[in-house]
């Protein structure tokens, strides 16, 4: 008989070592090795479950010419949602593995539903698995969505090897697994949710996606600092990972790839929740700023561009006298630690004396933005607070602001013009070098007049001069 043996398993990152620790070594997080045990499987079993498959689309495990490889045999699926379709690159791939993570109740389920609904419309039968509510709980999510199709097959399992059996004898174009950290595999004898069974249960689906070219949706738990629950690996056996952003107390859900094998990872997709499930959010810069307040100092609007989408959204910024030893500095929906840079470039290259104040940022309609395209307009949104000044509210700002106190260029200038332009907006301040190039191609010749900018001093100095 063989010798059963335990393993301590980081459940952040998947790290082992044969005793326990306080802290992982690998990953760092505090008390998150926990015990399991370890059974020798046997050679023949190990065989079959790691033995080289051959794919749906024909091609085996010879080695052929990549002129030969025919790209067709990979057909994309529509979801029936643009804006889901966008973030996964034009639709789902045949034989890809998709993880989507989000808090509880942000509407993953929703969205797979509705999605599947679609797909089984337009393809064949898909199969939703669910380890956590019963077929009648998903039912009545299902009249609620006003979903009724003889496509949609529901089966409440959470043994691996039922579900791939029933998937076999199904046939669907896709499946959806709610969520992994409920599946296990009766060949391990950890506990579903264990770092083992998550790898394994993964491991597996994976293969019998690329075997039968199906397409499969994970759905996955997060944590409190809003990463999928498991070890690391997780991620990087799937094809595709999907974040559901927002406030559960808005309306509004971003929908962000993190990673993409079939597509961008610049995309991201804009619903709005409401009683009948999630809907596509087709102007996202007017949504952002029909509430926009007139007049309003340490308010202004930045063009920012996610993927392909130019979008305009409002900072908003608040300073005010600290009555503290330590002023305070606070930032929803841009990175804190960049906010704390430009607050030092204005105060060293302006001559603001910010080192009293209480600085608060933040964008409004809760997204999160990252590029640094916005640093001038979180610059003037701070300024303009600070001076009790408003900007002109149909003035739009975009640019990346250095250490030196220079704006530098950033790209698709001309696409964020033309969404300003859209919007009415009569005036933008850009980099220079940006206004440069659109008045050599042509490109600047819309009814929005271009101020191009070299120095934050000069933007400032242009937005405040009246």
């Amino acid at each position: 008989m063989a010798k059963i043996k335990t393993v301590f398993y980081c459940q952040n990152c998947g790290y082992q070592t044969p005793k326990w620790l306080g802290r992982c070594p690998d990953c760092g997080t505090w008390n998150s090795l926990i015990e399991e045990r370890v059974e020798p499987e046997k050679t023949d079993q190990a065989v079959d479950r790691w033995v080289s498959v051959e794919r749906s689309d024909g091609g085996g495990s010879d080695p052929k010419p990549i002129s030969e490889i025919d790209i067709e045999s990979e057909p994309r699926s529509r979801t029936g949602s643009r804006e889901f379709d966008r973030v996964l690159g034009g639709g789902v791939v045949a034989g890809s593995v998709v993880l989507i993570g989000g808090d509880p109740g942000i509407g993953k389920s929703t969205l797979i539903l509705q999605s599947l609904n679609q797909i089984g419309k337009g393809r064949g039968k898909v199969l939703y698995v669910s380890g956590e509510e019963s077929p009648m709980q998903i039912k009545l999510r299902a009249e609620r969505l006003e979903i009724s199709s003889d496509y949609l097959y529901i089966l409440a399992e959470t043994a691996l090897e039922d579900i791939v059996r029933q998937a076999e004898a199904l046939a669907p174009v896709a499946i959806v697994i709610d969520s992994i950290q409920t599946i296990y595999t009766r060949q391990l004898s950890s506990a579903p949710g264990s770092v083992t069974q998550i790898r394994e249960t993964a491991s597996q689906l994976m293969f019998y996606a690329k075997r039968a070219g199906v397409a499969v949706f994970i759905i996955g738990h997060v944590t409190k600092d809003g990463a999928i629950a498991g070890p690391r690996v997780l991620e990087h056996i799937v094809d595709t990972v999907l974040y559901f952003e927002g406030d559960k107390s808005h309306s509004y859900r971003v929908l962000r790839a993190v990673k993409n094998r079939f597509g961008s990872v610049n995309e991201l997709g804009l619903f709005e929740m409401k009683g009948s499930g999630l809907m596509e959010v087709e102007n996202p810069s007017g949504l952002f700023l029909s509430e926009r307040p007139r007049d309003a100092s340490g308010s202004v609007v930045v063009a920012a561009q996610e993927g392909t989408r130019p979008m305009l959204v409002e900072l908003q910024a608040l300073v005010s006298t600290s009555y503290l030893g330590t002023a305070r500095r606070m930032a929803l929906g841009v990175d804190a630690n960049r906010v704390s840079l430009l607050l030092a470039i204005l105060e060293k290259r302006v001559g603001l004396q910010l080192s009293g104040q209480d600085i608060f940022v933040n964008v409004v309609s809760g997204i999160q933005i990252s590029e640094p395209a916005i640093d001038l307009g979180i610059l003037a949104a701070v300024s303009s607070s600070f001076r009790e000044k408003p900007i002109d509210a149909e003035t739009v700002l975009f640019g990346e602001v250095g250490l030196a106190g220079e704006i530098r260029g950033i790209q698709q200038a001309l696409s964020r013009l033309r969404e300003a332009e859209k919007l009415g907006f009569k005036r933008c301040i850009l980099p220079k070098r940006n206004e440069e190039t659109l008045r050599k191609e042509g490109g600047a010749d819309t009814s929005v007049q271009t101020i191009g900018v070299s120095h934050i001093g000069e933007a400032l100095e242009i937005l405040f001069s009246n």
